[in-house]
């Protein structure tokens, strides 16, 4: 009976493999992206912070401002994703097996872990902006 079983659910076991293997490229190339984007952003930025910090701005108060500009964006697209989800969640639940259509542990692990990866990909940039030497900032074409 377990072999019955065990082959009847052998394709719906193999999708949710494929669908695992896929989100986690996904994640992968999220985070690649957000860190890419904030480092752009910053880089972009490098003389209005140079500005900031020969104004007397310290490093902790530009790094907790490329923080929170950052995380703003990121709690944006958790919440968007996370309305899309909502709506989306019966197609979503005919793919997926063994997850119901009001999973908790998925619509609370997947922000979780979205805005966990964002804040890391915000952080680098924000500490590589703290670092800036003001006088570098001002003279950066």
């Amino acid at each position: 009976m377990d072999d019955v079983v065990s082959r009847s659910t052998s394709r719906e076991r193999f999708n949710m493999w494929l669908m695992t293997v896929f989100s986690a490229s996904a994640l992968l190339l999220a985070a690649i992206g957000i860190y890419g984007l904030m480092a752009y952003s910053v880089e972009q930025r490098t003389q209005e912070l140079g500005i900031r910090m020969v104004l007397g701005a310290d490093a902790g108060r530009v790094r907790r401002m490329v923080v929170v500009q950052g995380m703003v964006l990121a709690g944006i697209g958790v919440a968007v994703g996370l309305g899309a989800a909502f709506g989306l969640a019966r197609l979503i639940e005919s793919f997926l097996f063994g997850v119901t259509r009001s999973d908790p542990l998925v619509f609370a692990g997947v922000p979780l872990v979205l805005a966990g990866v964002a804040l890391l990909a915000v952080w680098l940039p924000a500490i590589r902006a703290s670092r800036v030497h003001p006088m570098e900032a001002l003279r950066y074409e």
